[in-house]
């Protein structure tokens, strides 16, 4: 018995334009994510508790930086805003991992304190310059 052998393949030009099309794709791909999307506005901090929207602070209509204290669940959190960021600067909760988080500038991230069911989140555009992750 005789064995069928497999034609030799040949790239011809649909094969050059699927690549065309896919590295297109994905630069496109990369842009927005790296710009951060269609979209428009300033960096708004949005704080809550237990689920519900608390406070709301435009950091753009800020000049220099602002304090405020929040009360949950029998802690206290203290909480520093600037034209550009929020920060947990000081806590009682017994982890302090929303002091440890440091200073969100970017929209999307947040701080998040478990004993106190506090959040503060970041919204709107502002400043997409810069690495979302650093390893190392």
């Amino acid at each position: 018995m005789r064995m069928k052998w497999s034609p030799e393949l040949h790239p011809n030009g649909w094969d050059a334009l699927a690549a065309a099309v896919v590295v297109v794709l994905a630069l496109v791909s990369g842009a927005l994510l790296y710009t951060g999307g269609p979209g428009g506005g300033d960096l708004t901090a949005v704080v809550s508790v237990d689920g519900g929207e608390t406070d709301r602070v435009d950091l753009a209509a800020l000049t220099g930086s602002e304090e405020r204290v929040y009360e949950s669940r029998g802690y206290t959190l203290r909480v520093t805003f600037t034209e550009s960021s929020a920060q947990v600067t000081a806590s009682d909760c017994p982890t302090q991992d929303c002091v440890h988080t440091g200073a969100i500038t970017r929209s999307g991230q947040s701080i998040v304190c478990l004993p106190a069911r506090l959040i503060v989140e970041l919204e709107g555009t502002g400043d997409t310059d810069g690495p979302d992750v650093v390893i190392g």
